[in-house]
């Protein structure tokens, strides 16, 4: 009789091992989370939670939704980025103030967050493992986060199709690009209430950068700076540079009924008169992105960028 409880509570030991793993996360931790993850929580939506959805896996809950799913920071990025209709992440809270009974109720097992939420620990730590996921370093650039996320799940098969597929298209796409110069150069720049250079995170940039063009110096403005996505640039300075290809997205909370209404009202805010002196735009070299559609670290963010242009090609084509 000893043996046989002995015997059933190696069994239950053993399958309790075999359902979970250690990990090291990026804050360097040793983190034990199930095998296969099935009730997650993501901390950063747009960062974490939208690379995930693409790979399959659907969080269960997202910082910055309300508890009925409806997003609480001006875009629904699951609406604007797949077409599928997709299940909305019940919300644990509005940014800066977690609802932590909302996240126990939600009875994650494992909950994902980024190095913005070390503070947090011993809050999150009693309802679930935390793995931290880096959003900061140059790493993160471009794909990078969804590969390691898909690393991570074991999703790497479903990563690899995606990129197969997305270099493609990619491919396709460069040949028809009529060039003026070899290695043309870009600026994308997002408005807020000033002009900003994009960083490297994003799936627009990835695309932009896939299609050949590099990244046009700022001088020195051209600097790494605490942020996921921009650098400032003084209108002043905006107003003399000359990139090849100039990428243009507005703010996310712009109301406008188009992105490139929008992008246009606000240009005529910051530097009035700009489509008259601007070069870029006076020889149709701005393409125009949905900023809600583009800034995420994805695939399906440079697939969209990919559309606008060839949107653009085919505009630029049809005044010649």
């Amino acid at each position: 009789m000893k043996v046989l409880v002995f015997l059933a509570g190696l069994l239950a030991s053993t399958m309790a091992w075999a359902n979970e793993r250690t990990v090291t996360d990026d804050a360097g931790r040793s983190v034990t989370i199930p095998a296969d993850p099935q009730r997650i929580v993501v901390m950063h939506e747009p960062v974490l939670g939208i690379p995930l959805i693409e790979l399959g896996i659907v969080p269960v809950g997202s910082y910055g939704r309300a508890p009925s799913g409806k997003s609480l920071i001006g875009v629904d990025f699951i609406e604007t980025i797949f077409d599928a209709d997709i299940r909305k992440p019940e919300g644990i809270g509005t940014v800066g103030q977690i609802s932590l009974e909302k996240l126990r109720s939600l009875k994650p097992d494992l909950i994902l967050a980024s190095e913005l939420d070390l503070n947090k620990l011993d809050q999150l730590e009693p309802i679930a493992p935390v793995y931290i996921k880096h959003v900061r370093t140059p790493q993160t650039s471009g794909f990078n986060i969804q590969k390691q996320l898909a690393k991570l799940f074991r999703k790497e098969k479903e990563f690899e199709t995606l990129q197969a597929n997305y270099r493609e298209r990619v491919r396709k796409l460069a040949q028809t690009l009529h060039k003026a110069e070899v290695n043309p150069s870009y600026l994308a720049v997002f408005l807020t209430d000033q002009i900003n250079a994009i960083e490297q995170i994003s799936g627009a940039i990835q695309a932009i950068e896939d299609l050949g063009y590099q990244r046009l110096s700022l001088g020195e403005q051209d600097i790494q700076r605490d942020s996921i996505l921009f650098v400032p640039i003084s209108s002043e300075v905006f107003g003399t540079l000359d990139p090849d290809l100039l990428v243009v997205m507005n703010s996310f909370q712009n109301r406008a009924a188009d992105h490139k209404t929008g992008a246009k009202e606000a240009l005529d805010q910051i530097t009035p008169g700009w489509n008259y002196f601007l070069k870029p735009a006076k020889e149709n070299r701005i393409v125009y992105l949905d900023s809600s559609k583009v800034t995420t670290p994805t695939i399906a963010s440079a697939n969209h960028t990919l559309d606008s242009i060839e949107a653009w090609l085919q505009t630029s084509s049809t005044n010649q």
